[in-house]
């Protein structure tokens, strides 16, 4: 396939898109809302915005408010990690993350305003993301890595999965509580491995410096992707079925994948105006499965896990009075809201024996790694990286080689991989 000449002023005209085998084929129309659905999520959404307010105060309140619109953006936005480097891998294609450089470059940019110049609400004081460099953080982005592709989603996406309806998703999330809780319940066997300080950009060359290099490191990324995708010339990234009309689109979906990135990088910034630390997802789990054992008739508050001041707070007090699990639920019933608005909430039946197994051992390996490495694709790669640590960055680079590992455990579970011949990937 041949290319178009470049033009005579770069700096003037944006670049055209990276090369694909074919055109990205037009949007199908979105079908009709589905009512129902629409309005328990709304109904859902309101009723439990109001309870927080009301017992927990605003500061939850709001967190919950945050969670739904990033919800409404991953879902609309289709925001994808699982499938961005699926895509890379598979057959070269770097749309997706582009999508992520575009993303973790504005959430920088926004973070680099709000800590720098100490903006917080609610009496928060805004601080960066930054995790300590060792075989954990290495072990566990790996796991992680594997088990995305194998549960068919990452941390935020099985969260968006599960609010449209998809049951198989729903497993992976189940098994996500489990190896989480798994992690918690054995923190002794992992706390204290081998380990070097955090590292932040903005200690050695200042906030803005830090900004500077992780931008220059993003744009990096994105002449890499594309240079990969002209060699490879991979399908387009399928697309999914969109309304008709600015506003329409805007309500019922879909977006594209950069309008995504921004409100995602918004919203993200706000959550830690509001708490004062980043966006996260996986922490929740931990809770959640703890409360359930605790439940159950176990003793979690005996665990070393637990008995760690920062975690202990949480495990004493209310789920809904905990940030994490608040923008969760808020993303789970965001989600659900956008896909009824857009006329594709289902809930799918009939999961195949081991794409189920798959999903749960997904689910399993992507909650270890998440407490081994201390985070997420969200709470370690997107935080990390637009806090200027460098174990965000490392981080990203493990899980890339873990995808690499999962596509190809991927056909055992009856899952397939984008090639090379596929009319979209």
């Amino acid at each position: 396939m041949t290319t178009a000449a470049p033009p005579d002023n770069p700096r003037a005209t944006p670049p055209a898109p990276a090369p694909t085998s074919a055109p990205a084929p037009e949007a199908p129309a979105a079908p009709a809302v589905r009512r129902l659905p629409l309005a328990v999520a709304l109904a859902l959404g309101l009723a439990l915005t109001g309870y927080v307010w009301s017992v927990h105060g605003a500061e939850p309140g709001v967190l919950l408010l945050l969670g739904i619109g990033l919800g409404v953006g991953l879902f609309h936005s289709r925001f994808g990690f699982t499938s961005a480097w699926r895509q890379l891998i598979a057959v070269g294609n770097g749309t997706g993350l582009r999508a992520h450089a575009l993303l973790l470059g504005t959430t920088a940019t926004l973070f680099t305003l709000v800590i720098g110049t100490g903006t917080g609400l609610f009496g928060s004081a805004p601080a960066p993301s930054a995790g300590p460099l060792g075989a954990g953080l290495l072990l566990g982005a790996f796991l992680f890595g594997v088990g995305m592709q194998l549960g068919g989603a990452c941390a935020s996406g099985t969260l968006f999965a599960v609010g449209s309806g998809q049951s198989t998703i729903v497993l992976t999330l189940g098994g996500f509580v489990v190896g989480s809780t798994l992690a918690a319940w054995q923190y002794g066997l992992w706390r204290d491995l081998p380990a070097l300080d955090p590292v932040l950009f903005s200690d050695h060359v200042g906030r803005p410096g830090s900004l500077a290099v992780t931008l220059a490191l993003l744009a990096l990324v994105v002449l890499v992707t594309r240079r990969v995708q002209a060699r490879r010339n991979p399908p387009p990234v399928g697309v999914p079925p969109a309304a008709r009309g600015t506003l329409a689109r805007v309500v019922r979906g879909s977006w594209p994948l950069a309008a995504g990135a921004l409100v995602l990088a918004v919203l993200g910034a706000a959550v830690l105006l509001v708490s004062g630390g980043a966006w996260g997802v996986t922490s929740a789990f931990t809770l959640w499965g703890s409360k359930i054992t605790g439940a159950l008739g176990g003793s979690p508050e005996s665990w070393a896990y637990w008995q760690e001041p920062q975690n202990a707070k949480a495990l004493a007090g209310s789920v809904l009075a905990d940030k994490t699990s608040l923008t969760d639920f808020g993303i789970m019933i965001g989600a659900a809201v956008a896909a009824a608005a857009g006329g594709v909430w289902t809930l799918h039946k009939g999961v195949a024996w081991r794409t189920a197994g798959a999903a749960v051992l997904g689910g399993i390996l992507m909650g270890i790694g998440a407490r081994l490495a201390g985070g997420c694709n969200i709470g370690a790669y997107l935080a990390g990286i637009a806090s200027g640590s460098l174990h965000g960055w490392i981080w990203g680079a493990t899980a890339l080689a873990g995808t690499w590992v999962g596509l190809r455990l991927r056909p055992y579970a009856g899952l397939t991989n984008p090639k090379p011949g596929d009319g979209v990937c």
